[in-house]
């Protein structure tokens, strides 16, 4: 894509967000603030983990946001049986006797892991380096993924009975946790319109892998002033409990902080959160923005939060 300047190419990338959210909005109704996330995580380079109660069309956004994206698409149902190489592939013997390796469905653009801690954490581990290293290792060889390569995870709150809770270093994997919440009535009322007669809704391709990649670099590249960067350390040091900056609630509440990839997605986020409201430099407003999807999955709480209820989000907001 050949463009005069960044600035110019900043304004495209706008009129295609636009694009994009028209063309998913044919199928997807309402879910804007999920949608903005999950494209957020695409275009920052990330992977998402989208949390929230069944039938709430989680599995079709996912699968929506993949043909707009005009990206391959892979669904992957995670349960206790599933094995690393149900994931990753594995070697067979072909007709002359040659060791040859089967691509798993973990080759493709898209990756919906559907029930992420529904299966044991050996085969959870198998997407860690596929996540991180956009790459899979087997038989001691390594493959590497297609470009670009996101794994977009669903997870039930509900359910918790024969589930696996994701280990504290993969969650921190997932650039954002994007809770999906219930449609209003309105929304609701369409939802049921649009789904319950012979006519079925599909969503066109608005761009191609080379676009994304370029955008992906170009959100890269945008400048951060020294200020905004110390906003975004400053919100993740302020969650570690023993730390200097580290509140009240923070000390009486919570029993692990973020890290500092969550510091490193803040911006990247508040790069994406600006870049597709046409500013050419982010401000602590689009920290803030993107802050609760980015924190939300990496702060623990104690015991006494759960005990007196005080909620994740409840924290976050008194620290911003």
């Amino acid at each position: 894509m050949q463009f005069k300047s960044d600035v110019e190419a900043v304004e495209h990338f706008v009129q295609q967000y636009k694009k994009l959210n028209s063309e998913i909005g044919k199928v997807i109704v309402g879910q804007e603030d999920v949608v903005n996330q999950v494209l957020m995580s695409v275009f920052s380079k990330g992977h998402a983990l989208l949390v929230g109660v069944p039938g709430l069309a989680k599995t079709l956004l996912v699968n929506t946001i993949a043909d707009t994206l005009g990206l391959s698409f892979k669904r992957i149902q995670f349960t206790p049986d599933l094995m690393p190489s149900d994931i990753i592939g594995s070697e067979i013997l072909d007709e002359n006797r040659n060791f040859k390796f089967i691509k798993g469905p973990i080759f493709a653009n898209i990756i919906l892991a559907d029930e992420i801690n529904r299966t044991p954490p050996k085969t959870q581990s198998a997407l860690l380096e596929a996540m991180q290293e956009r790459s899979v290792t087997a038989a001691g060889v390594r493959y590497n993924l297609d470009a670009p390569f996101f794994v977009l995870a669903t997870q039930n709150p509900i359910e918790q009975e024969g589930t696996y809770p994701l280990p504290e270093a993969q969650l921190d994997r997932f650039m954002m946790n994007v809770w999906v919440d219930y449609p209003t009535f309105k929304e609701e009322v369409q939802v049921v319109k649009n789904t319950t007669t012979e006519k079925t809704m599909r969503a066109n391709s608005i761009m191609t892998a080379e676009e994304i990649m370029f955008y992906q670099e170009l959100i890269r590249k945008i400048p951060v002033t020294d200020n905004v960067i110390e906003y975004a350390v400053g919100l993740s040091t302020k969650t570690r409990p023993d730390g200097k900056e580290a509140t009240d609630i923070i000390k009486k509440y919570i029993s692990w902080g973020a890290g500092p990839r969550a510091s490193q997605y803040l911006v990247l986020g508040a790069k994406c959160h600006a870049a597709i409201h046409g500013k050419f430099s982010p401000d602590i407003e689009d920290v803030r923005a993107v802050a609760l999807p980015v924190l939300r999955h990496r702060i623990v709480r104690n015991y006494i939060a759960e005990a007196e209820g005080y909620t994740v989000e409840k924290i976050i907001q008194s620290i911003l």
